[in-house]
């Protein structure tokens, strides 16, 4: 296991389990947000206290085991090719803001992805944590855990009255981040997605796209958080995001049975043209190909489609992101070719359904 595995594979191992609500929650993520008690933090640090906080996490934790998660591999950012920075992104291991680091960053990811832990990002420490379906409470569950198994030889900042002390204010406290990934087609048909936003805002949560701040949402995938942690409790914040969560999935829900029931030749068209789209075309682009990939998901939820499975179209909703689809493709390619190319690797993905 290592860097091979993770950039050739295109779906994580633990993305292939369905979780509670699924056809609607992609994904449960927990991120903790910790820094070294004795260590400036990473945006004011001179270079050299950054190399200790690595030096450190590879003499603690590099290939060591952690109960289900299994071994845990270190990858030093500077050690990658700008491409493979870019996969671990579209794979969600690590940011972007980690990405852009050439030295002195790096991270700890198990052997099953469903944990990784980037070092010397905003934060010493950033661990997130992934289960599929809709699962927040047994997804904090499982991060305090490997929280506890840091802690057993990190010495974390943590002040009495404000709680861990974190880069940015709004992590200050639990420092904690609890979200979801969503897929909200409905609602995005009948743009009642778009005054939902600014309500859900309202009560301190935020929504993102695919790959978090400043992300659009493309192929009608939402990202939804807490914000602010300073003064609140873990199970508060939870407690906070479920009960939006819980009125996003019934709305969803509302909103595909009004779609069947007021519009469905209408549905059904969309949903077919773009099952053609992805079948038949000869060059598309990365957007596209979200939308359509959300598309004849929504048509799979519905029944309408009955020849594909989910798996697939999860693989291609990485396998046809920009740095993947070079990965597969051995070589660079231009915004045209890599058009051409996603094209023929979706042809050819649909074809193996047959």
């Amino acid at each position: 296991m290592g860097l091979e595995q993770f950039i050739q594979e295109a779906i994580s191992p633990w993305m292939k389990d369905e979780g509670p609500d699924s056809d609607i929650v992609m994904s449960s993520r927990i991120r903790l947000a910790r820094n070294l008690e004795k260590i400036p933090f990473p945006l004011v640090a001179e270079e050299e206290k950054l190399k200790e906080v690595i030096d450190e996490v590879e003499k603690d934790f590099n290939e060591q085991s952690f109960e289900q998660y299994q071994d845990f591999e270190l990858i030093k950012m500077e050690s990658l090719k700008a491409l493979e920075k870019r996969i671990l992104v579209e794979k969600h291991l690590i940011s972007p803001h980690l990405a852009d680091k050439t030295k002195q960053g790096a991270v700890l990811i198990s052997n099953s992805e469903q944990v990784s832990i980037m070092v010397n990002e905003e934060d010493h420490f950033r661990v997130q944590l992934y289960l599929p379906g809709f699962q927040l409470e047994k997804a904090l569950e499982e991060a305090f855990k490997i929280d506890d198994w840091l802690e057993e030889k990190i010495d974390f900042a943590f002040d009495e009255e404000q709680g861990y002390l974190t880069t940015c204010p709004t992590n200050v406290g639990t420092g904690m981040r609890a979200s979801v990934m969503m897929h909200l087609p409905a609602l995005a048909i009948t743009r009642k997605i778009n005054r939902m936003i600014p309500a859900i805002n309202q009560l301190g949560l935020v929504v993102r796209g695919l790959y978090g701040e400043g992300s659009e949402a493309i192929g009608n995938i939402f990202q939804i958080s807490n914000q602010v942690t300073l003064g609140r409790s873990e199970d508060d914040i939870i407690d906070d995001l479920k009960s939006v969560v819980h009125k996003l999935i019934e709305q969803e829900r509302y909103a595909r049975e009004l779609l069947l029931q007021e519009s469905e030749i209408e549905l059904e068209n969309r949903i077919f043209r773009s099952y053609g789209v992805l079948r038949y075309s000869r060059l598309i682009e990365s957007k596209e190909t979200a939308q359509c990939l959300s598309d004849v998901q929504l048509g799979i939820d519905l029944g309408m489609i009955k020849d594909i499975s989910k798996s697939i179209l999860n693989e291609l909703m990485v396998l046809t992101q920009p740095a993947f689809l070079q990965q597969y493709a051995k070589k660079t390619l231009h915004p045209q070719e890599r058009d051409v190319f996603r094209a023929s690797l979706i042809r050819e993905r649909l074809k193996l359904e047959d």
